[in-house]
């Protein structure tokens, strides 16, 4: 039985990796999934730095001064790179006017400044933001707005937002007798930095501090080892459903009964997508240690999880792909199969969903009950394991029981389904007899 599951897998792997769709697929499927986040690095490398022109209208008559001042030393700290040298930020040039009686009819033609690009937004101080009150009425008019024609969440918007913080903050201050020379010491930042848990060396028992906390390892280390995961997965089972029920529709399978089992058949296709996926894990891998290293990055790849990402590729793929056999034998036609794809990939597209919440709070109780669910246990488990936090050594073992016994279930009623479904013909069975099939056969 053996011999003829690994004969059906090397054909099955061999036929399609030397597909021209395989090889193009190592490529483009990086390009294609990674395109977003190079366009954002791209942007991001090549900031817009026109000047940029705005207006305030102080209608307290002493905010103005101290938000232009505000806003000169950010220019001067933060326009240029501290290592390189090059502008990072545009320039902000500020203009101060005069309030009108009428503040809608101003409201307008600063507005319309705005559109015929004279201006890039205009501030407006109302008459009470230096006394500002502690439960302001519902409908009431901001005491500070900001007017641009650009988005909500746009960058230089947040940028602008500290400096005009800090300027107002000065005003206030000074209304209420601080003398100037103490405005630095008393606007000083005090924010807290964020540090690792410290732990204890379970070789020599020494207490080791945590560090500072890295946000690129803290995030982008978890979530770009879970895309990588959720990626190869898309990419070397998605084509499986398709295939099974285009098999069946030509009678391929029917051939191949004569000399397999239907058990055979479905290990042997489900032991060629884990190997596809083992090789995809082996080229992007290698190719991501490459490039990390020639960036001097290579101390954010974690390489002592590696052995638990080929794990999880492996038990993912195994889940998917017999899911995709048992479906796709139930299918008429490939194009029934690929209606059904969502169902199929709710395992990995759900919790790619749920993955920044969970990587916000990694040790919570909704990530740690999501973990442990054994569909979704390889994608989230695996972005936890990469946090920095770290979490208990016991959580990863459950999963990995969970997992196993998710998986070891799923094939054993996706081959029921399979063995009776590959040469049934004429109308699909309804989701009821599937069920009924795959659990008395």
């Amino acid at each position: 039985m053996l011999r003829k599951i690994l004969l059906v897998a090397k054909r099955d792997y061999i036929g399609s990796v030397r597909t021209k769709a395989f090889i193009l697929g190592l490529i483009v499927a990086p390009l294609f999934f990674g395109s977003g986040f190079f366009a954002l690095a791209l942007m991001k490398n090549k900031p817009d730095l026109k000047e940029r022109r705005v207006a305030i209208v102080d209608r307290t008559g002493a905010a103005a001064a101290q938000i232009v001042e505000s806003i000169e030393r950010a220019n001067r700290e933060e326009m240029y790179d501290k290592i390189t040298g090059r502008q990072t930020i545009p320039l902000y040039t500020m203009e101060i006017v005069p309030p009108a009686p009428d503040s809608s009819s101003q409201r307008l033609a600063l507005s319309n400044r705005i559109r015929r690009g004279d201006l890039y937004g205009f501030l407006e101080i109302g008459p009470n933001a230096l006394h500002p009150a502690k439960a302001p009425p519902s409908g009431k008019e901001p005491e500070i707005a900001w007017y641009s024609n650009e988005a909500v969440l746009d960058s230089r918007q947040r940028w602008i937002a500290a400096p005009v913080d800090d300027g107002v903050r000065r005003a206030r201050l000074s209304a209420l007798g601080v003398d100037r020379s103490g405005l630095d010491q008393a606007m000083q930042s005090a924010e807290p930095q964020s540090m690792n848990l410290v732990t204890r060396d379970e070789k020599t028992g020494q207490i080791v501090a945590g560090g500072k906390t890295n946000e690129l390892a803290g995030f982008f280390v978890p979530f770009a080892l879970a895309f990588l995961l959720f990626m190869i997965v898309m990419t070397t089972s998605a084509p499986m459903l398709p295939a099974i029920a285009e098999d069946k529709m030509q009678r391929v399978f029917e051939m191949l009964l004569a000399s397999a089992t239907p058990f055979e058949l479905i290990a042997g296709k489900v032991l060629s997508a884990v190997a596809r996926s083992l090789t995809s894990s082996i080229v992007y891998v290698g190719v991501a240690l490459v490039v990390l290293n020639g960036m001097a990055m290579i101390g954010l790849a974690p390489i002592g999880l590696l052995p638990w990402f080929a794990v999880y590729v492996v038990a993912e793929v195994t889940m998917i792909a017999a899911m995709a056999a048992g479906i796709g034998a139930a299918c008429g036609s490939p194009q029934d199969a690929q209606s059904l794809g969502i169902v199929l990939f709710a395992p990995v597209i759900i919790p790619m969903m749920m993955l920044q919440p969970i990587l916000q709070r990694p040790n919570s109780s909704f990530a740690v009950v999501m973990s442990l669910f054994p569909p979704f246990t390889p994608l989230i488990m695996m972005a936890r394991q990469a946090a920095p936090q770290g979490l208990p050594a016991w959580q990863p073992l459950v999963g990995l029981v969970g997992i196993t016994a998710g998986t070891v279930a799923i094939c054993w009623i996706a081959a029921r389904i399979f063995r009776i479904t590959i040469l049934v013909q004429g109308k699909p069975p309804s989701v009821p007899e599937l069920i009924r099939w795959g659990i008395r056969g």
